[in-house]
């Protein structure tokens, strides 16, 4: 049994990761600054609300820890992270800044740090057709957005705090992950989510509204994968970064049309070329991380976001 803390965890992926490490038999202490509250009480071994912008509360936070996984951010979907700059780049630096120097002090045998796939040069995401990223791809550096200058910065960070002191790190990349129990309305939440939303709310016939022109291009993974991904590259000896992703490819008209037909009904879309829709298109290589960890994902896009689509269709009913 390892003390295990998890900051996020009153998020999406932070909140997953933190009940499959309880379900393991860990001691889990979550932290976070607000609670969404989708997950299903107990799924951690004790709670703490907590600011971890301040150093303080860090070090409370990183006490008689073993392994930290620091998923706490300010972030959100394309609308929220195009949108938001300043607040983005200036809370997030100030959590990963303290929670390093914290875990540092308080003896952390093991840091893992949620990076993003935003952290990729835009200069390689300008077709649909997009090559998989490589984890080596990321530099010379030109992400699209402050959100990812951010990640980036940090990975470096934490490279020179395992340079310098010796903290034993681990850096995942995440690639657009989904599923249930997720944010899916207010702003932040991602295309998956937004778009399942959209189709719930729409009549039957119907229609909805895309971002962009439908024809930009991500690959998804489904949180489950990414949970299983991120304890097999903590409990792992690889320090450099990893891409936790898929590689199947698709354009949000497909992502649009799947959703679509797992409602069964007849939908029609229209397009909003003045929305944001980020880069034009991303997907991501796991040639390293079958090597290195033996993962790949095993949820297909169809199945993961059936399940995702009932979990949101039944959250909307009990509000109605």
């Amino acid at each position: 049994m390892k003390k295990i803390l998890v900051t996020g965890a009153g998020g999406f992926i932070g909140s997953h990761l933190a009940r499959e490490l309880y379900r393991k038999g860990n001691f889990v202490r979550v932290v976070d600054i607000k609670w969404d509250g989708y997950l299903e009480e107990p799924y951690y071994s004790e709670k703490l609300t907590l600011d971890l912008r301040k150093k303080e509360n860090c070090l409370k936070a990183t006490k008689d820890i073993d392994y930290v996984f620091n998923l706490a951010a300010n972030m959100g979907g394309i609308g929220f992270i195009t949108a938001v700059g300043a607040e983005v780049m200036r809370d997030n630096i100030l959590i990963n800044t303290n929670m390093l120097q914290a875990s540092l002090e308080n003896e952390v045998k093991r840091f893992f740090f949620s990076s993003s796939a935003c952290v990729y040069p835009t200069y390689k995401q300008t077709d649909a057709n997009v090559a998989p990223l490589k984890e080596e791809d990321a530099y010379p550096a030109d992400p699209d957005n402050f959100y990812g200058w951010e990640k980036l910065y940090t990975e470096k960070m934490c490279e020179a705090y395992a340079k310098d002191f010796g903290l034993d790190m681990r850096i995942a990349r995440y690639h657009n992950i989904y599923g249930p129990e997720g944010t899916y309305k207010g702003g932040r939440e991602k295309s998956p989510a937004a778009i399942s939303r959209k189709v719930i709310e729409a009549g039957n016939p119907g229609e909805i509204e895309i971002w962009g022109d439908g024809k930009q291009t991500r690959s998804y993974c489904y949180i489950d994968d990414c949970v299983r991904g991120s304890i097999m590259l903590m409990e792992s000896n690889y320090t450099k970064p990893l891409n936790i992703g898929s590689d199947r490819l698709v354009s949000i008209d497909e992502l649009a049309d799947i959703i679509i037909n797992i409602s069964g009904k007849k939908i029609s879309k229209n397009y909003d070329l003045s929305a944001p829709q980020g880069v034009r298109g991303r997907n991501a290589d796991l040639t390293l991380v079958k090597k290195v960890l033996g993962w790949e994902p095993r949820v297909s896009l169809e199945e993961g976001l059936e399940k995702t689509y009932k979990w949101i269709e039944e959250q909307m009913q009990k509000k109605e």
